[in-house]
């Protein structure tokens, strides 16, 4: 989960990402001037459903780290109505989630820290535009050099492998 700030309105908004640790994408998230557990259990049936992966016995493991919003009661009951496996990491431990703490910085550089939002419409509109940016054009050469979705879709097309990524 990110904060970013909104200095029109003075006060805080919240992001709530989902990253797919193979290809880089953000398959997910949920922005809003609240962030429940019921918001990250949708953002996570969200994005089983764009991975059609809402209905597979093979589901990935989310890894994430133990804020409310993932500990709570409706997040719990909803990977366990997944059958999804919810590894929570250790406290104090933000390496062990290494790929969306880069993806925060990297929003946080190019995005949040770039703005001086007045107003959440604003606010939502910039990081709207960044994710699909993110997505969509900007490379990485952990992924062969493509942007995240371009990888995805040729790993999907032809089979296009990276090294084995250790997470």
């Amino acid at each position: 989960m990110k904060y970013g700030f909104i200095a029109g309105e003075q006060r805080f908004f919240f992001i709530l990402s989902i990253i797919d640790v193979y290809d880089r994408s953000v398959v997910g998230y949920h922005m809003g001037l609240r962030c429940e557990g019921k918001d990250a259990a949708r953002v996570l049936e969200q994005s089983l459903w764009r991975r059609r992966l809402y209905q597979s016995d093979d589901k990935p493991v989310i890894r994430l780290d133990n804020r409310p919003q993932f500990t709570s009661h409706v997040f719990q009951n909803t990977c366990k109505r997944l059958e999804m496996e919810h590894e929570r990491i250790p406290c104090r431990t933000p390496n062990l989630n290494a790929h969306i703490e880069s993806f925060h910085r990297i929003l946080e550089d190019e995005c949040l820290g770039r703005y001086e939002f007045q107003s959440y419409e604003e606010a939502y509109k910039a990081v709207s535009e960044f994710i699909r940016f993110y997505n969509e054009q900007r490379i990485y050469s952990s992924i062969l050099y493509m942007a995240p979705y371009e990888f995805y879709r040729k790993h999907k097309l032809d089979g296009t492998l990276i090294k084995e990524v250790k997470a």
